[in-house]
């Protein structure tokens, strides 16, 4: 999956990593491509705090279907 990603430089020349589409899911490194690296860790982590929340909210109410 694509993600948009705002990558700027802060004061003390460290890279911020913003994932626009996931409120709060930020990041940083001492390069832009560490930045990068670490965005894409933090969003796969992000992702899987969002599907166990909604998993245990849904407990009960979810089935597996095969077609």
């Amino acid at each position: 999956m694509d993600y948009k990603v705002a990558i700027y430089e802060d004061e003390d020349g460290v890279f911020i990593a913003e994932c626009l589409e996931l409120p709060g899911c930020i990041s940083d490194g001492n390069t832009k491509e560490e930045a990068v690296e670490n965005i894409k860790e933090a969003i796969d982590a992000y992702s899987e705090s969002i599907l166990k929340e909604k998993t245990e909210k849904l407990k009960g109410k979810i089935v597996n279907v095969t077609v």
